[in-house]
């Protein structure tokens, strides 16, 4: 389980490693999520979402609450009705190794964005290779099936810990997938936290 406090000494180095270039990565991404042409379509040439469950002004999915799912015996997840798509049995979401220990979902909107900013980097910067390599090699591309259930590979789960039991957790703009045990550790409602005074921390 990489990036987890469980981990191997060799394997928590390693992702310590991918960590520092994984989250410089996210941090461009999250400062350049509300870029928007002119003709209304988010560059790199994917167009907006727009859904019924989508509030027409921003043309966005919107990504928040907590809901709580088990898996089937097919490993399938349900996707909350309101996080889903018009067309998302056939475009779909990326599902990334986090590294806090659960599982990082992007909607299409952030997987244009990624992959432009991927398609950018060159192929002489060595960083940026090793990470393409130990990220992407761990990573899931799927859609949803008719029932909006989203098949979850063995090695996400296992990095996740994740058995029998799911907590989705809305971030506005995506989501991610806990264990409950890992999520109860850092639940704002179980430990009491202030979040104003994280509010300001992050100038929000």
């Amino acid at each position: 389980m990489l990036g987890y406090q469980g981990s191997s000494r060799k394997k928590a180095a390693n992702w310590g490693h991918v960590n520092n270039l994984l989250m410089s990565l996210w941090g461009i991404v999250e400062k350049n999520f509300d870029k928007v042409g002119n003709n209304g379509e988010f560059w790199g040439g994917f167009p907006q979402v727009i859904t019924q469950n989508t509030m027409t002004s921003l043309a966005r999915t919107i990504y928040v609450g907590k809901h709580q799912r088990n898996l089937d015996s097919k490993s399938r997840l349900a996707i909350p009705s309101k996080w889903r798509f018009d067309g998302d049995t056939e475009d779909g979401y990326l599902a990334l190794p986090d590294p806090s220990g659960c599982i990082l979902v992007l909607p299409p909107q952030q997987v244009a964005k990624l992959y432009d900013k991927i398609e950018e980097q060159q192929l002489s910067d060595e960083d940026a290779q090793e990470l393409q390599d130990k990220l992407f090699s761990q990573a899931a591309f799927f859609s949803c099936d008719k029932q909006g259930r989203i098949n979850m590979p063995e090695e996400l789960l296992e990095h996740s810990g994740i058995t029998k039991e799911a907590v989705l957790i809305g971030r506005m703009i995506n989501f991610r997938i806990w264990s409950p045990d890992r999520w109860n550790v850092i639940d704002p409602k179980v430990n009491n936290d202030d979040l104003g005074k994280l509010m300001k921390r992050v100038n929000l």
